[in-house]
């Protein structure tokens, strides 16, 4: 895994395509956070979501780009 990826391989299901979107639930396992803090960085716009219907599902490349993100802010810092 290289330094802006998030592992999402535990998330395929074998013989399925590979997951496009997240739920955030899996999204918050993939950033090793709990649901509550994953729809609180949703809230404030630092990861990235959107709704379809009525469900609110993460890009599967979000959560990396949020740690390349806060990585670089914390290297500025």
């Amino acid at each position: 895994m290289s330094l802006a990826t998030v592992d999402i391989a535990p998330l395929a299901v074998a013989g399925e395509p590979a997951p496009v979107l997240l739920t955030v639930e899996e999204a918050a396992r993939c950033l090793r956070v709990g649901r509550t803090t994953c729809y609180a960085l949703i809230r404030t716009g630092e990861l990235e979501s959107l709704t379809i219907g009525g469900l609110r599902r993460v890009p599967v490349d979000a959560p990396a780009a949020y740690l390349a993100r806060r990585r670089a802010e914390q290297r500025a810092a």
